[in-house]
């Protein structure tokens, strides 16, 4: 009989523990020639590693290459960062700021309150700050009707942020009283539920009305970060079920030469009682945080990890344990974590004509812009857009065509006329390309770096760096400059 010892800490003590031992964190522009070297030790808990990344992410950093490993209660990081120029960060009110935001990210443990229950709302009338969030089957002219319907009922839009993937759609969309400016009367919220779920009734053609999710949320006691917020949602949508991959079908599990799509592998590895897995994809902004954020919400933990960019590919190796199990023979579950990092990796990824939109922030400007994208006959496949200084509405439209044809770029002046202000249409790639390469040595080394990567696990030089990262944590007091 086998007998697993589990050990239970109570969140009072860890919390005590954080504060008795707080992150240290050391920002070193010395050690590397090319970027910034953040370096953070910390103790470790579920979920600190994601607040990490989301820190640097947030502020649009680059990470090039990052090292993790996590022994016992305690948590080694180093990430090699870069501005969004490709810079060293070099200003302190930046430096500093990185350093605060980070020894305070342990200590943001609440994410999302709790669902606002609109069909028995007895307590008395109150102001809430109200977001949307719906999960359902993305179709032609959905957020037209959407943004009509909420303006019709008096509701003003002060951001909206949706991603589309497999056919699917998840959106949140953050409400004021357009009357007033301001936090909505409980008693004006239970307008806008039905009201909405009878615009998605409406457009059900497929009988997929039970995999439609509609719910208010209040984001006034904690916080919010949309961006997981989306990856939960979609997750809970099963999106990843219609994933595919490189590998998949592959009776050998042998990446395929030149395949520039999302690669997944999970092994074993029996001497550490770990599951290895290793990701390669295109390098994109934000890549890391999409990835361990699935990691994270599909409570598995990250004991070591080694990550790398290699031209325009990004390799990335965890070790990682199901949190609360040991078992490493369940192939079903090492198949939906395959497909879960996928689609985390595929899901932010836009695809069709980028509007870039800033205008002067009126009553109904989504209203506006989504009308002209559906009358022109286009569909929406991702949307950010939000209120810059109360004055200015700024964001984005993917648009694309039904006919998998180029969308005109004249949408732009179309809804430049509509709305007023300054509206840019292109087709850049949400992928990165280093800036010193062409376009032909880009082909040509993403093919050989391709190959190489094939030959090569980055686990081998995760492992070498392991006790430089233990010699390196000790000492750290303050940033280098």
């Amino acid at each position: 009989m086998e007998i697993i010892y589990q050990s239970h800490i109570d969140r009072e003590i860890e919390s005590l523990i954080e504060r008795i031992h707080p992150p240290r964190v050391c920002i070193d522009n010395d050690s590397s020639r090319d970027c910034t070297v953040v370096k953070i030790d910390s103790a470790n808990r579920h979920g600190i590693l994601l607040e990490m990344v989301q820190v640097l992410t947030d502020l649009d950093l680059v990470i090039s290459k990052s090292y993790i490993s996590s022994d016992g209660g305690w948590l080694m990081d180093v990430f090699h960062v870069t501005d969004h120029d490709g810079n060293k960060l070099t200003d302190r009110g930046l430096v500093h700021y990185i350093q605060q935001t980070l020894c305070e990210a342990r200590s943001n443990s609440k994410e999302i309150s709790s669902d606002i229950e609109l069909t028995s709302c007895n307590e008395p009338p109150r102001l809430v700050n109200l977001a949307i969030e719906l999960t359902t089957a993305n179709q032609h002219g959905l957020f037209s009707e959407m943004s009509a319907v909420l303006l019709g009922l008096g509701f003003n839009v002060t951001s909206a942020t949706a991603w589309t993937h497999n056919d699917r759609v998840a959106c949140i969309i953050h409400l004021e009283d357009a009357k007033k400016l301001g936090p909505i009367n409980a008693e004006r919220l239970a307008q806008v539920q039905p009201e909405l779920r009878n615009v998605v009734k409406a457009r059900d053609r497929n009988g997929e009305e039970e995999r439609v999710r509609l719910r208010l949320r209040s984001f006034g006691a904690g916080r919010n970060h949309t961006e997981r917020r989306l990856h939960q949602m979609m997750y809970a949508d099963g999106d990843y079920e219609r994933c595919r991959a490189c590998h998949v079908g592959d009776r050998n599990g042998e990446k395929k030469k030149g395949c520039e799509e999302t690669q997944v592998t999970v092994g074993r590895y029996e001497e550490k009682g770990y599951w290895v897995v290793n990701v390669r994809s295109r390098d994109r902004p934000k890549l890391l945080f999409d990835t361990v954020c699935v990691l994270t919400d599909m409570q598995y933990e990250v004991f070591h990890a080694a990550v790398s960019s290699n031209g325009s590919m990004a390799d990335q190796e965890y070790f990682v344990r199901p949190k609360g199990s040991s078992n490493l023979d369940n192939e079903s579950e090492k198949q939906k974590l395959s497909l879960c990092l996928i689609a985390a990796i595929e899901r932010r990824v836009s695809h069709g004509l980028k509007v870039d939109i800033r205008a002067e922030n009126t009553t109904g400007l989504l209203s506006k812009v989504t009308r002209v994208i559906r009358e022109n006959g286009l569909s929406i496949t991702k949307v950010q857009i939000g209120v810059e200084s109360d004055e200015m509405a700024v964001g984005s439209f993917c648009v694309a065509n039904s006919s998998g044809q180029e969308v005109n770029p004249n949408i732009a002046e179309l809804v430049r006329r509509e709305t007023g202000g300054s509206v840019v249409a292109n087709y850049n790639s949400p992928y990165r390309v280093p800036k010193s390469l062409s376009s032909s040595k880009t082909m040509h080394e993403t093919k050989s770096s391709t190959e190489v990567g094939q030959r090569f696990s980055i686990g081998s030089m995760l492992w070498s760096q392991l006790e430089c990262l233990s010699n390196n944590f000790r000492p750290i007091r303050s940033h280098k400059l």
